[in-house]
């Protein structure tokens, strides 16, 4: 009985560190894309739309969808965002009347020079781990996103 109120007490110990853990994670992660915001004058709303675009083109409307913001504020965002090159309007190919909005060069290579230290560093990280803990890893980060995504 010992060692099982013992082994639950260190799970408990593990488990509230972390807690404790990700919080200074997501603050880290949020001081730092608040430096590249200032670096490269984008509000976090700018960020996230460029981070969306960059996957792929995007519908207004999905953007919209992302980022929390109303239609209009999206159609300012665009604007703003394709007046400086970093994004641009084009018809969709398979649907002329809906209109998509894409990542430029200028804003892959934003990313990429903004970001590209960070993942190299990051994959450094990992390298450091077997293929069980990198799977285990993965299955935690992919079950924390959706709950976070849930809960937002």
């Amino acid at each position: 009985m010992f060692e099982v109120n013992m082994s639950r007490g260190k799970r408990d110990e593990l488990v509230n560190a972390i807690g404790q853990t990700i919080m200074r994670w997501q603050d880290a992660t949020e001081a730092f894309d608040d430096a590249v915001g200032q670096l490269h004058d984008l509000n976090s709303a700018d960020r996230r739309c460029l981070s969306f675009v960059s996957q792929g083109p995007q519908t207004a409307s999905a953007i919209a969808k992302e980022t929390a913001l109303t239609p209009a504020a999206v159609t300012t965002l665009i604007d703003r965002l394709g007046a400086r090159g970093l994004v641009r309007r084009r018809p969709d190919a398979s649907d002329r009347r809906k209109v998509l909005v894409e990542a430029t060069e200028k804003t892959r290579d934003l990313i990429l020079k903004t970001y590209a230290p960070t993942a190299r560093a990051g994959a450094a990280l990992l390298a450091g781990y077997s293929l069980e803990e990198l799977a285990t890893i993965r299955r935690f980060l992919e079950e924390a996103l959706a709950l976070q995504q849930r809960m937002t």
